[in-house]
């Protein structure tokens, strides 16, 4: 601070232990020993009366007895040195007695004079009494997120001389407060970093300045690019490659791809990671809504989360009804007391109508004929039938045979537009459908050798101990024919 050279009236000197001075006074002196000692070492081994008489006002009391005038006391000196016929200095010019009694001397001081014109033309501005407190400030956390509040304490910030009487705060957000206390809080709702100024005064009217600096962490920029409907059973590709952090810092992502289900099992269905890539593929399966959110971390401590919701439709099929025939047959041969089984079926192609089976044997060389029985079992339905065979007539060749047949098992389809979320689903809807569903299922077919040991004839031996027989079977059936068409659209 600069320092003053207004030259003080002369008093009794008191002795050192009275002498006293004030901050604003120690900072003048100081001043005006380091500008001697910076421009010039060797002034400040000067020990001529003349320094010892200028630095005496510092060791002076405080006195209202000051010039109202402003004069440089470098003036008032060299008038003193100027005036060289009298070897002492007259009374009631300058009130310092004598100071220098030889022209030798009075040349050297006038030398002395002019360097420190030079030296300390920064210390003659008016002396400044005026104390300034001391500035404290500490900002905690220094690091919080959008929205948070950072507390900032200046108790530890000193008056100096006196008391604080008030705190100005200017937060760097463009926005300032001011308090009796020296202690706040403030709330950022950007992310960024911003410089908190603190100005304290104090009753003596001076002022000190501090500041923090608080780092924002902004949350991340959720960007999802996904289809709005699809229909079911088909993918959905969900993207938030997009996604931002305004710092710039990598992001973590948390899919939770339905909201209804909590798949962790820790309570809360929305906060399940079920994918942790920026791009997710969701399969679907059912027409409905799916609802779903999405989490995503900076790696400061910032996150942001964004539900999403994905409209899944049915698909339109146009059924037409086609009939056709489902044909198995066997060819075997069994032995009197053996068995033969097998299966078929008929109702995964379609909706079964009606069937007709034919079981023949083979024509023994001489009469009586073998007996079999051919038997049905549908499982599903508990359908059992059974048949046995008849003799045929010997003189056209006719071979013993059993039949069984049945109609009218199910009603026709109808055609038109059905709605379902899958063609498989539809198939067992219409195939399956109540009181239309006779036949599905499996068919165990059946057939016994009740009697075919060697029959005698006229004295000889039937040598055939069994029978090869053929089993023939015809089932009717309306397959449905699925054409998948947009909506509104009637034609194949």
């Amino acid at each position: 601070m600069p320092c003053s050279m207004h030259p003080m009236k002369r008093k009794k000197r008191k002795s050192k232990k009275h002498l006293v001075t004030t901050p604003a006074k120690w900072r003048w002196m100081r001043c005006w020993t380091k500008a001697l000692a910076r421009r010039s070492p060797m002034l400040m081994k000067l020990k001529s009366a003349m320094l010892v008489s200028w630095m005496t006002p510092l060791r002076m009391r405080e006195s209202k007895a000051m010039f109202h005038k402003r004069s440089s006391l470098v003036t008032v000196k060299m008038k003193v040195l100027l005036a060289h016929d009298s070897r002492s200095i007259r009374k009631g010019e300058v009130g310092q007695g004598t100071m220098m009694g030889s022209t030798k001397q009075r040349r050297a001081a006038l030398l002395v004079q002019l360097m420190l014109l030079s030296v300390l033309a920064g210390c003659t501005s008016p002396l400044d009494t005026t104390v300034d407190p001391r500035a404290s400030l500490e900002a905690y956390p220094l690091l919080i997120q959008e929205g948070e509040m950072v507390a900032l304490d200046a108790r530890t910030s000193s008056p100096v001389e006196g008391v604080i009487t008030s705190y100005s705060w200017d937060f760097g957000d463009g926005t300032t407060a001011e308090t009796m206390i020296g202690f706040t809080s403030h709330t950022y709702l950007s992310h960024g970093q911003y410089t908190v100024r603190l100005t304290v005064t104090n009753d003596q009217g001076g002022t000190d300045d501090a500041v923090a600096t608080v780092m924002v962490n902004g949350a991340p920029s959720i960007n999802i690019t996904m289809p709005t409907t699809v229909r079911a059973g088909d993918a959905a590709l969900l993207d938030a490659t997009q996604s931002l952090d305004p710092e710039g810092d990598a992001l973590a992502f948390a899919w939770d791809l339905n909201a209804a289900e909590d798949s962790d099992g820790d309570g809360d269905p929305t906060n399940d990671a079920d994918e942790t890539t920026p791009t997710v593929l969701l399969d679907t399966s059912s027409s409905g809504m799916i609802f779903g959110m999405l989490r995503v971390d900076d790696s400061s401590g910032a996150f942001a989360v964004q539900p999403f919701e994905l409209n899944v439709t049915s698909r339109t099929f146009k059924v037409t009804w086609v009939s056709e025939t489902v044909q198995m047959s066997w060819d075997e041969y069994l032995d009197q007391g053996e068995t033969w089984s097998g299966n078929m079926t008929p109702g995964e192609q379609g909706r079964v109508m009606g069937f007709n089976a034919v079981l023949e044997l083979n024509r023994d060389i001489a009469p009586p004929h073998d007996n079999f029985t051919l038997a049905l079992n549908i499982v599903d339905d508990r359908y059992k039938r059974n048949v046995k065979t008849e003799p045929g007539n010997y003189s056209t060749n006719e071979p013993a045979r059993a039949e069984m047949n049945e109609e009218g098992m199910n009603q026709a389809g109808e055609d038109g537009l059905y709605t379902s979320d899958s063609a498989q689903e539809l198939l067992t809807f219409l195939l399956d459908a109540r009181d239309n569903a006779r036949g599905q299922g499996t068919w165990v077919w059946s057939v016994v050798a009740q009697q075919s040991d060697p029959d005698a004839f006229i004295g000889e031996i039937d040598p055939d101990p069994g029978n090869d027989w053929t089993l023939t079977i015809e089932v009717q059936i309306m397959r449905p024919s699925l054409t998948e068409v947009a909506v509104g659209d009637t034609s194949e």
